[in-house]
């Protein structure tokens, strides 16, 4: 144990942290210039979600392939060869809109590589701080935390340097995403030292039966967990989306002002989300009432998202409340996920978990695109419902005597 306290330095911790920090703003950092976007290249809503999408999409097929290659060979060899198809993603989507007169389709193209990228990396992270922390339930919790914390921050610096770099260029955002990429490569190569591994690697068809064993065994909180992921991901994403368009259209907040504004709600989420890492503190009793919780004030907030629409401070309360206990919910549904699945299956087993979110990050924007001029209402109650009936599934499901006992693995 004392070994793996000497490879957690703190610069080990904000070179992890800086992963999803830089793959939130790879994907959140675009969604106040959408709409710029969709001025500049001729598109409409609809497509220029599609930027957002197909990045999660590309990382959705992707991860768990990338969750079994870092049990397989290590976190870190799959980390860096990610890292740099986000930075060649970035590049590819910003030369086309810079010099393309009808850029769409090669930023499509660039926005794929880079969810083939943030596959690679973000959800490997979780996998990483459960390896070097090991068995300490506390610690591992506080510093799912900071990375929690991490992308959150994340989600608060987005609309911000998004509307700052589209005000300067509007496609600048792109080369940003480049020149971030290249930041944490840097970081992961110096300070990131991963435990030598002294068993020998699973063959791929044991794999597989192993996986089925963990999923049959664990599948019932396992399950109940990545529908929560899938859940507030959907509600932010969806919620951003209809915010960034909102705020132009109804408020006439447009450029930096509009980040400054967007950046209040996800604020609040990333100071939730601190604080319930801290809270935590590996235990499964807490974990489930805090996710009681959550699911209760996210169920009866989001219904009325757009009956304030048009009352900016109303909206911005009630978006504010939705965001912090989405906050609050996202470390805890990392620790019981990281926490609680044998290491030699956390890769994999978290690798799904983040697929999970990323279907919510993918459906919210063109979703909310079809639903928001028609059933903004309608929509957004169906999301309370949704909400009240996965708070019944977790109150089945998450039986704190029954998780985190061992498959029965050969």
């Amino acid at each position: 144990m004392e070994e793996g306290k000497k490879q957690v330095s703190m610069w080990c911790i904000l070179s992890m942290a800086s992963i999803p920090l830089i793959m939130t703003l790879g994907n959140s950092m675009l969604i106040p210039v959408l709409p710029i976007l969709e001025e500049k290249v001729g598109i409409s809503a609809f497509q220029s979600s599609m930027i957002i999408t197909s990045y999660s999409v590309a990382a959705i097929l992707l991860i768990p392939v990338a969750g079994y290659l870092s049990d397989r060979f290590g976190r870190k060899i799959v980390i860096l060869p990610s890292l740099v198809f986000a930075l060649i993603g970035g590049l590819i989507a910003g030369f086309a809109s810079w010099k393309l007169e009808d850029p769409y389709t090669v930023i499509i193209i660039g926005r794929i590589l880079q969810g083939i990228g943030a596959a690679g990396a973000m959800p490997i992270v979780l996998p990483l701080v459960g390896d070097l922390y090991q068995d300490d339930e506390e610690k591992t919790s506080s510093c799912l935390g900071i990375i929690e914390t991490s992308n959150t921050f994340g989600k608060v610096l987005s609309p911000i340097l998004g509307s700052v770099f589209a005000a300067i260029l509007w496609f600048l955002p792109f080369f940003s995403i480049s020149a971030l990429s290249l930041v944490s490569i840097v970081l992961i190569s110096f300070f990131v030292k991963v435990p030598e591994e002294k068993d020998e690697p699973v063959r791929f068809n044991t794999f597989l039966s192993n996986t089925k064993k963990v999923f049959k065994e664990e599948g019932k909180w396992l399950v109940t967990v990545f529908l929560n992921g899938i859940f507030v991901m959907l509600i932010l994403f969806s919620m951003l989306f209809f915010l960034s368009e909102n705020l132009e259209k109804t408020h006439d907040i447009k450029g930096i002002k509009k980040g400054f504004v967007l950046a209040i709600p996800l604020l609040i989420l990333c100071i939730a989300s601190f604080i319930s890492g801290r809270l935590i503190k590996g235990n499964l009793k807490t974990i489930k009432k805090l996710m009681i919780a959550s699911l209760v004030i996210i169920s009866i907030s989001v219904v009325f998202v757009g009956f304030t629409s048009e009352k900016l401070i109303l909206l911005l309360l009630v978006t504010s409340l939705v965001s912090l206990a989405i906050g609050a919910l996202l470390p805890a549904l990392d620790a019981i996920i990281t926490e609680n699945i044998q290491k030699e299956y956390r890769g994999t087993v978290t690798s799904f978990y983040s697929s999970a979110r990323f279907i919510g990050v993918a459906a919210g924007p063109p979703v909310m695109s079809l639903v928001m001029k028609d059933l903004l209402n309608v929509s957004y109650i169906t999301a309370g419902v949704l909400g009240i009936i996965l708070l019944i599934v977790v109150w089945k499901f998450i039986q704190v005597d029954k998780i985190g006992v061992p498959a029965n693995t050969t």
